[in-house]
C-alpha cells in the first residue's frame, strides 16, 4: 500500500466527518429519522403522505453540496479505475446487499453504531470485512 503523503489531508476528512455526524444528530433528535440514505431513497420511491417533502429535501441537499462546494472553489477529484459493466454491477451488488442488511453504511455505521445497536455494529463489520477481503483478492490474488 502507498500513501501520498504529499496531498495527505487530514482536516477536510475531520470536517467532513464532524459534518455527518451532526447531520445524524439533527434528523433523529429534529425527525426522529435515521440518516439512512438508503431508507430514504427507498421511501422516497413508496412515501406516505406527508413523508416525500423531507426526503426529497434530504437528497435534494445531497445532490446540492458538492456542486456549492465547487462553486466556492473546492475541487474534488473523482477517478474510477472501472468500466461502467463493473460499476453497475458493483452498484447493483450494493443495493442487493442493502437489502439483505436491512440498510446502509449511514443507516447502521454512522446511525446504528453511534446508538450502540448490536445490528448495526455486526452489519458494519460485515460490509468492513467484506471490503478488506474484496481489495484483497482483487489488488493480490487477481493482480488487479
Amino acid at each position: 500500500m502507498h500513501i501520498d503523503w504529499t496531498h495527505f489531508a487530514p482536516w477536510p476528512a475531520l470536517a467532513g466527518g464532524i459534518a455527518i455526524g451532526l447531520a445524524a444528530a439533527i434528523m433523529i433528535l429534529f425527525n426522529g429519522r435515521i440518516a439512512g440514505i438508503s431508507g430514504i431513497v427507498g421511501g422516497l420511491l413508496r412515501a406516505a403522505p406527508g413523508e416525500r417533502g423531507w426526503r426529497a429535501a434530504f437528497i435534494a441537499g445531497l445532490v446540492a453540496a458538492p456542486l456549492l462546494a465547487s462553486l466556492w472553489g473546492w475541487r474534488m477529484a473523482l477517478h474510477i479505475d472501472a468500466g461502467w459493466p463493473a460499476v453497475i454491477a458493483a452498484g447493483f451488488l450494493v443495493g442487493l446487499g442493502t437489502r439483505y442488511a436491512g440498510g446502509c453504511t449511514s443507516g447502521h455505521g454512522v446511525c446504528g453504531i453511534s446508538r450502540g445497536a448490536w445490528r448495526s455494529i455486526v452489519a458494519t463489520a460485515t460490509f468492513m470485512a467484506a471490503g478488506f477481503a474484496t481489495v484483497f483478492v482483487l489488488r493480490h490474488v487477481l493482480g488487479g
